[in-house]
This record gives C-alpha cells, sequence and structure tokens, in this order.
C-alpha cells in the first residue's frame, strides 16, 4: 500500500507512516520495500495473496 492509502486506513498522518517505515527499516536493516515485504510474508505478517502485484 502507498503512505497515503495506510495513513487513510489507520487515521493517522503521512509523515507518521513514513517515520515508522523508517525506523522499522532501519532496526531490520531492510532498506527496500520489497525487502520489508518479503520480510513480513516469511515471517507471516502478511499472506502472499494480500501482496498486490
Amino acid at each position: 500500500m502507498s503512505n497515503k492509502e495506510i495513513a487513510e486506513q489507520l487515521y493517522i498522518s503521512v509523515n507518521t507512516v513514513m517515520t515508522h517505515r523508517r525506523n522499522i527499516s532501519r532496526k531490520l536493516q531492510i532498506h527496500s520495500p520489497a525487502g520489508l515485504t518479503i520480510y513480513a510474508i516469511v515471517n507471516g505478517l502478511i499472506n502472499l495473496e494480500d501482496v498486490k502485484l
């Protein structure tokens, strides 16, 4: 999802979404959206069917 879509769904600002993504990336040492997606799938945080291609 885009930052804007996430912000709207969670009722937070786009800047907050960007900050959270940046912090998660830094802590996991994953520096791409694709890497974060793979991490989430491998660790059972999301289902592969939920990923938009």
